[in-house]
């Protein structure tokens, strides 16, 4: 998902664009697609792909048959010589160098893709232009996580690559150079790519236990929704397969939004184009009485498609680059003001009047507030009628701002109304009333050029006409790929599915879920006079089916320096504590046991250099996500160490800050890790430079980051996200962006006086919010702003914050007054507030969310999660 903005340097007003379209407005020209208006097909377009299309039988799945995949032994260099294209790399063999494009929006890069035994190139061969951002890449292979077999102008013959941290690649090729790259790839063995089977989208889904997760309520409707788009050919790369979802609500004029009320909600059973009863008539009269002279075109109820280019380009107007594309395609200027995207009640209505126009939505609905927002000041014109100039998006009366929009619309969405009828609609885009005679039955034909396999392209042997063919299915749009020729399962009602969830002996629900349920349970791990500061639960590796009832490791470090390694398991069926917890036998009371001076011995400790002013506290440490290596920061030459926890000594030192290192944070990939010091810099270090062996010459940072003017106090990083953040005793936060090192914006806590504050703590949330804690001579309070900058709330504490983390939608508080709260991220807030009478050293959520864990200075950790049923 793309949710930050960052500074262009060659930005453009594009004034000129506003100038033309005032000028040929009054006398009534319009760019070509304007013209279009693309709610219908010109009919001179019907019979120019004539020589191309299929018939349903011709129609094929799109896959790689095992035969056509090498073997690892067969690799060789396919003509390219050690080190081709690859500068210094002693021990690295290219593998396979093709030619193919680079898929943009609606641009494609020439240029040459090189695979070796361990990274991946893209070289961009276009003119070199000043003007124009190259599109150079390279990336190791292990960072690679899926590889899709992918569409493109309705050809098979291109590839999306993902990456852990979410970057991807649309390349395209043609269909045996895309099998032959697929086969070299995979030939390798990336070691972190989750599948290796070139199979049907509709294979993949199956196969991917996706369906039965979100039924029994384990994922959202969104994260299904996306997920869904992607095994189906969505992309956001490309703007005619842009990932499509669905307008939900038919309220837009209500002052109050009544999600307990049906008619709330649109028929998510229908098409939008039949949604207003009036419409189904002429749209089944349209279907049967369309006849095509040649018998080339076969009927259709619509001659527009629910998601293309200029439908994508008409939301996203407002927002670069999609505002240059949306002004390319307009014929150099910006469309006229009563055809942009101005308010969201008056696309409801013109598509409840127009059967022809059936745009769904894009997902920015549910989580982008900027694109509503017209941030870049563009001159979208003025409404013929009423003279208003259009700016920021209208909204509908129950929204009070943008950011408000976003929430309830995501509320709705996973709403039950929603969730027991949105397999309703997945029939319609992706299922068994996608083709065929149920989409007739449901009103639910498109036109020919929009479906899978049924263009063939490479039957075209006239350079212009097929280019025009290119052209047309490109801006035209393209139907999803058919994940199911059988009714869609319906979801289970919520009450149902998450007392399954509770009774379930293995996985444990999102603590989010159950906030009237949650419940804390106190586990004595050590005295009072070495209580924990710092706790962590490591992401686990993955695991096969043998392995999968393993325990995880829970990694402690007290005020004294102390280790723990412990053994956690997310449930305990023999008891009412949704968890297991044992504690590690080196540290549990060793002065009660007999053996008290063999666990001496083997006791994990990371005393002895730490500098004498430093108070351990949980800001000091982080742990690699295989739970094998501790983090430590705070020492007194300013080092970073590691320490093997399963070798029980420190491994590996770096140096790079000027004073000691205040603060570690580390990221949900386990790639990157950031550091801030007394020096007032932050450094970002690729994790595995960073715990490489002693005799490996010492690593060199990723980036290094400037300007607070006094200490760092506080860091968080989101690889995701390209964006890390620091808190500093200025009273200052700063944004920055990973790769580019680009300094993006400071943020201030409302109400403090900036030079008073100080930020104790900060976390980036999923979903892109910062939050973070201020400390000043008069009080203490937390702040949330968006990724972008806008404040989402602000909120007073009755200590000093001790401890913040993002649990999905939710913030969570620690303080030394003993006060645990959770709070809505918008608007802070409270929804669940457990006083534990103890000063609260730090709060940590496990990966899926199903605990929070929270040490007390008292020596217990509190373990807060949903009591077995």
């Amino acid at each position: 998902m793309r949710l930050k903005l960052k500074p262009f340097p060659h930005f453009n007003p594009h004034t000129d664009a506003s100038n033309l379209r005032d000028n040929t407005a009054k006398k009534g020209g319009v760019g070509w697609m304007s013209r279009m208006r693309s709610d219908e097909v010109p009919l001179s377009s019907l019979n120019l792909a004539s020589a191309a299309v299929r018939g349903s039988e011709a129609e094929e799945t799109d896959h790689i048959p095992e035969e056509d995949l090498c073997n690892p032994e067969d690799v060789k260099s396919d003509g390219a010589g050690e080190n081709d294209g690859v500068a210094g790399a002693s021990r690295e063999k290219i593998i396979v160098s093709q030619e193919c494009d680079l898929v943009v929006l609606m641009t494609a890069v020439k240029g040459r893709l090189d695979i070796s035994t361990t990274h991946v190139y893209f070289y961009d061969l276009s003119p070199v232009k000043e003007e124009v951002e190259r599109h150079d890449f390279k990336w190791p292979l292990s960072r690679l996580r899926e590889i899709y077999l992918r569409r493109y102008n309705l050809r098979r013959s291109a590839l999306e690559f993902f990456l852990i941290d979410q970057t991807n690649y649309f390349l395209n090729f043609t269909t045996k150079t895309r099998n032959r790259v697929v086969s070299r790839l995979l030939s390798v063995r990336p070691p972190n790519l989750l599948y290796t089977r070139t199979c049907s989208p509709a294979d993949l889904l199956r196969s991917s236990g996706l369906t039965h997760k979100w039924v029994n309520l384990e994922i959202s409707n969104f994260d299904y929704l996306m997920q869904l788009n992607t095994l189906a050919g969505r992309t956001y790369n490309d703007l005619s397969q842009y990932p499509v979802f669905p307008w939900i609500l038919a309220d837009y004029t209500s002052s109050e939004l009544d999600l307990t009320d049906p008619k709330t909600f649109r028929d998510l059973s229908k098409p939008i184009g039949v949604q207003n009863p009036e419409n189904e008539q002429k749209v089944r009269a349209k279907y049967d009485c369309f006849e095509d002279p040649t018998g080339t075109v076969a009927k259709f109820h619509y001659g527009s498609h629910y998601s293309n280019s200029a439908g994508v380009l008409h939301y996203l107007v407002r927002v670069e680059p999609f505002t240059t594309l949306h002004i390319e395609l307009q014929s150099a200027r910006f469309d006229v003001a009563d055809r942009q995207f101005y308010s969201i009640p008056q696309t409801w209505k013109l598509l409840m009047n127009n059967p022809n126009d059936v745009k769904e939505l894009i997902p920015e609905f549910f989580y982008f507030p900027e694109f509503l927002r017209n941030l870049n000041n563009f001159d979208l014109g003025l409404l013929q009628m009423t003279k208003e100039r259009v700016n920021d998006v209208l909204l509908p009366p129950w929204a009070s701002s943008a950011e408000d929009f976003i929430y309830k619309h995501r509320k709705a969405l996973e709403s039950e109304y929603v969730s027991q009828h949105l397999h309703e609609w997945i029939d319609l885009i992706f299922g068994y009333k996608q083709k065929g005679a149920e989409a007739i039955k449901a009103l639910n034909v498109f036109y020919y050029c929009s479906y899978e396999g049924a263009v063939d392209l490479d039957a075209i042997t006239n350079p212009v006409e097929r280019e025009a063919v290119e052209g047309m299915i490109n801006y035209f749009g393209q139907t999803p790929s058919q994940l199911l020729k059988e009714p869609h399962p319906q979801r289970a009602p919520h009450s149902e599915a998450l007392n399954k969830l509770l009774k379930s002996d293995s996985k444990k629900p999102d603590i989010t879920h159950f906030l009237d349920k949650l419940t804390p349970f106190h586990i004595t791990v050590l005295n009072e006079k070495d209580p924990i500061v710092f706790v962590s639960r490591p992401r686990s590796p993955p695991r096969g089916f043998l392995q999968s009832g393993l325990p995880d490791s829970l990694v402690t470090v007290t005020k004294g320096s102390v280790v723990g390694v412990h053994s956690w398991l997310p449930h305990d069926k023999h008891s009412n504590r949704p968890f297991t917890l044992d504690i590690d036998p080196t540290i549990a009371h060793a002065h009660a046991h007999a053996n008290a001076h063999a666990n001496l011995k083997t006791r994990r400790s990371v005393s002895g250099t730490f500098h004498p002013s430093i108070a351990l506290h949980s800001q000091l440490f982080a742990v690699s996500h295989d739970g094998k290596l501790l983090f430590t920061a705070g020492h007194w030459d300013a080092s970073i160490r590691v320490f093997s926890l399963t070798r029980n000594k420190f491994i590996a030192s770096a140096i790079r800050h000027f004073d000691v290192v205040t603060c570690l944070a580390l990221d949900h990939c386990g790639w990157y890790m950031v550091s801030g010091s007394l020096d007032s810099t932050c450094v970002v270090w690729d994790i595995s430079q960073l715990a490489a062996s002693p005799s490996v010459s010492a690593p060199r940072p990723f980036q290094v980051l400037y300007g607070h003017d006094r200490p760092v106090t506080c860091v968080a990083i989101a690889t995701e996200l390209d964006t890390v953040v620091s808190g500093s005793s200025d009273g200052t936060v700063n944004v920055h962006s990973i790769h580019e090192a680009q300094y993006l914006r400071t943020l201030t806590p409302d109400g403090c006086h900036p030079q008073q504050a100080l930020i104790s703590h900060i976390t980036i949330s999923l979903q892109g919010q910062i939050a973070f804690s201020a400390n000043d001579k008069k009080s203490n309070s937390v702040h949330v702003f968006s990724i972008n900058g806008t404040s989402l709330g602000s909120k007073y504490v009755s200590g000093r914050v001790t401890g913040l983390v993002a649990v999905g939608d939710c913030l969570v508080v620690v303080d030394d007054a003993g006060d645990l709260t959770i709070s809505r991220l918008l608007g802070l807030h409270p929804v669940y507030d457990v006083p534990l009478h103890v000063p609260i050293e730090s709060v940590v959520s496990t990966t899926d969310n199903s605990h929070l864990l929270a040490p007390l200075r008292d020596g217990c950790i509190v373990v807060i999660g949903v009591p077995n049923s």
